[in-house]
Formats: structure tokens, sequence, C-alpha cells
């Protein structure tokens, strides 16, 4: 039997939670971090379970075991990196369980870029420039250069942006 590596699965939304019970159903090794946060409904707080990541999933198989997963509803597709399924380590899995065991969820966030954020650049010709994030689709986002007074496309998963 090939090699078990920890991959990526894209959900549809809000199916983060469905999906990694169909993949445990299915006797697939599966993780969906989740973080408790404090919601305010109309009359009441109350404590809630929400994925780490959304529309993510991660799932331990080999390689010849890929098909099974698109038995499951709500499994979009697996998140591909540099032309093949993304692998996620070990040490990295088992670095987020740690995180989510020991401490307190309220401190755990993971950031994204929105539309009028301001980002600073990181590395490369535009090194420690700034500008407000004009447009995003997908991971690819037009930053409007204050400096310069250009707008540079810039696809967030290869970028070092971080932001202001």
């Amino acid at each position: 039997m090939g090699a078990m590596n920890w991959f990526v699965l894209y959900t549809k939304s809000r199916f983060e939670k469905k999906v990694a019970e169909g993949l445990r159903r299915k006797g697939l090794e599966v993780y969906c971090p989740v973080q408790r946060t404090r919601r305010k409904w109309s009359d009441r707080y109350t404590w809630v379970e929400e994925p780490l990541f959304r529309s993510y999933c991660f799932v331990r198989l080999t390689e010849k075991e890929h098909y099974k997963v698109f038995e499951v509803p709500g499994v979009v597709r697996y998140l591909f990196w540099l032309g093949k399924p993304a692998v996620v380590r070990d040490a990295e899995i088992e670095g987020l369980r740690e995180i989510l065991a020991n401490f307190d969820h309220e401190c755990v966030s993971i950031c994204g870029f929105d539309v009028n954020d301001r980002v600073k650049v990181k590395g490369g010709v535009l090194d420690s420039l700034e500008g407000e994030i004009v447009e995003k689709r997908g991971s690819r986002l037009q930053v409007f250069i204050d400096a310069l007074k250009v707008i540079v496309y810039v696809d967030e998963r290869k970028a070092e942006l971080e932001k202001v």
C-alpha cells in the first residue's frame, strides 16, 4: 500500500463538519479543526464550534484512495499546489491539534485579505511599499500601491503581504 499523507479538501460553504463526518463513516482518517467562539444571539450569548479554516478539511489517505472522498456529499475538490494535490506534513497537523488543545480559542485566528484592507509588501522589488486592496477574485488581489500610483496584481498564495 502507498504512503499515507494528509491532503486538503475544498468543501462547499458550511459543509466542513458534514464532510468530516461523512469521511469518518467511510473509514477514512479526517481532521476538521474547530474553534470554540462566543456568539451573540438576539437574547443571549452561546458558545459554538466553527471550522478554523472555512471550506477546508484534511483527510489522510494514499494516492490510490483519492477517489473515495468524492463519494461524500459536499466535497468539491482537492486543493492543489504546483499541479498536484497539496500534501500537509504530519507535524503541521499535530501542531494545529496542539494549538487548539492548549490555547484559548479566542486568541487563535486565521487572517485573510479583503477589499479595502491596507497591506504592506514583504520582499521582492516592491518591498516595504504599502497599498490598499481594491479587488479580490479568489486568491488574486488587485493592490493599489500608493507611492507608485499603480495597481499591481498579486496572488496571495505566492506573495508575502501583511496587514497594516
